[in-house]
């Protein structure tokens, strides 16, 4: 079901300063940059090789990483894997008795369909589910 790695998302706390970061550091530069209101969290992403680092803040104190960061400080928040079918994906999960945080693929960053699966169910890890052929899925 897992086609690759799409990404490995990091939570940051200055969007900007982690850019200049892995600019200075790694000599790699986003391509491209958004914010995703539905999230609440504006992101950057850096190709690395055939995938990608997700560097994400949030946009309010009310969004879900800024609650991570509260608890956790900055680091690995989660990884986000291709497969082909979302919705199937998620289908077999559930068939599974996966613990879920979204029943229905959406849209994520750069109109990608994804679905995320609780920590709970992924070793002590949030995982992403990202469409094939869709923005960083492609």
């Amino acid at each position: 079901m897992l086609d690759k790695i799409n990404h490995v998302a990091i939570a940051v706390a200055d969007l900007d300063a982690a850019i200049a970061h892995y600019k200075s550091r790694y000599q790699v530069e986003p391509e491209s940059r958004e914010v995703i209101e539905t999230d609440g969290v504006e992101e950057a992403m850096l190709r690395v090789g055939d995938s990608y680092v997700q560097l994400i803040a949030p946009t309010g104190s009310d969004s879900t990483v800024a609650r991570y960061l509260e608890r956790n400080g900055e680091g690995l928040h989660h990884i986000g894997y291709e497969v082909a079918d979302v919705s199937e994906a998620l289908a077999h999960l559930k068939a599974a008795g996966a613990r879920l945080i979204d029943n229905e693929p959406r849209r994520g960053g750069g109109g990608a369909l994804v679905a995320f699966v609780h920590p709970k169910d992924g070793l002590g890890t949030l995982i992403e589910l990202v469409g094939a052929g869709t923005a960083h899925g492609a």
